[in-house]
């Protein structure tokens, strides 16, 4: 993998679903390069994080230092990786970008932190998922910017200090909770981004459609929004997909009455759930009952990974009331009843009411 360029990183689990926060095949994600802000103006959301980001980059270029470690964690698709490529514009240095999955072997890292110049960014996507021994590499990288090579084995084997110039390491990150507790604390600056508001999706949509020479309506946009999740990766995907049909089935623009048309043959509905996410939410009040249900039985029981389930169905269903998480597993709502036209299951206690008789198989 070219480690200068942005890519498609790993994310197979997730690349079936339209609304997927992940990345899809080549060809969307070079259009979505081309969507992305450069500047932190263009950057639409995420005010809170903006203007301390401000802080920390006019700070370090008044003092003439390198930008410390910044931690960017939150669902995928809300921008992490373009926030890493305005800090590099913002700060005027160079940005090398990789993956976690991708630097395999201690030697693969080494050779990235020794090819970075003075104040240039090494942007390490999911994070998480780096190799524990190639991790080790990086405490001393960031705290001392050095490195510490092992020469030679046995008991002729000696230790060599390689000096590296001053650079700063952004991570980004899905699932901050699986960082090993002496990585991130050696980040000096965290930032969570959260879900987008539907205006601020509608703005995305509006500007992203203008950068494709696609004229939509306000009221088109704002129906997109409202059907993308929170996440500006989707909304993108959908206005593209919503693109096609206005240009095959409709006029070439994107109103109401085509988006509501393309979003129906898709299978997503007014809330933004696709035919997995429907099928999850009754497969939970159908076989379990309501719940609850463990996520490995859930997950075994629909035919998807756990941590699909975890990572792609879950926070969304979480944040609009469809679906709970308790210490014995995921329980169905009323609201998720009622908007997928079916009973509330009743869940009677299974614990013998007090008086109630209980029989052992060993009686």
């Amino acid at each position: 993998m070219d480690n200068g360029r942005y890519s498609a990183f790993e994310e197979s689990d997730f690349e079936s679903r339209i609304v997927s926060s992940g990345y899809t095949d080549s060809e969307d994600s070079e259009t979505e390069l081309t969507l992305r802000p450069k500047t932190m103006d263009e950057y639409i959301g995420q005010d809170k994080v903006k203007e301390n980001l401000k802080v920390y980059i006019d700070a370090a270029k008044q003092r003439g230092e390198v930008l410390d470690h910044v931690l960017l964690y939150g669902p995928p698709g809300l921008g992490k990786t373009t926030l890493a490529g305005i800090i590099a514009a913002e700060m005027g240095v160079n940005i090398r970008v990789t993956s976690g999955p991708a630097i395999e072997k201690q030697g693969d890292l080494a050779a990235l932190l020794s090819g970075l110049g003075e104040k240039d960014i090494l942007f390490i996507d999911e994070i998480h998922r780096l190799n524990r021994s190639v991790e080790e590499i990086l405490y001393p990288a960031m705290e001392d910017y050095a490195l510490d090579i092992i020469l030679g084995k046995g008991p002729s084997a000696r230790s060599l200090r390689l000096q590296l110039g001053h650079f700063t390491l952004i991570g980004a990150t899905t699932r901050a909770g699986q960082l090993s507790t002496p990585l991130r604390d050696r980040f000096g600056v965290m930032l969570k981004l959260e879900l987008y508001t539907p205006a601020q999706l509608k703005e995305i949509i509006m500007r992203s459609a203008k950068l494709l020479s696609t004229e939509i309506t306000d009221e088109g946009a704002m129906e997109l929004a409202s059907r993308s999740r929170g996440t500006p990766r989707i909304a993108n995907r959908l206005l593209k997909r919503v693109r096609d049909f206005a240009q095959v089935r409709g006029t070439g623009m994107i109103d109401r009455e085509i988006t509501d048309y393309a979003l129906e043959k898709l299978e997503i509905d007014r809330l933004g759930l696709d035919n997995i996410d429907r099928r999850m939410l009754k497969t939970i009040a159908d076989c379990y009952d309501g719940g609850p249900v463990g996520l490995e039985t859930l997950a075994a029981t629909v035919g998807e990974e756990a941590v699909t389930i975890e990572d792609v169905y879950e926070p969304y269903l979480m944040q609009i009331g469809f679906l709970s998480r308790t210490p014995r597993g995921r329980c169905i709502t009323r609201p998720a009843c009622e908007h997928l036209g079916i009973e509330f299951p009743s869940r009677q206690d299974k614990k013998p009411q007090s008086g109630q008789q209980t029989f052992r198989f060993d009686d």
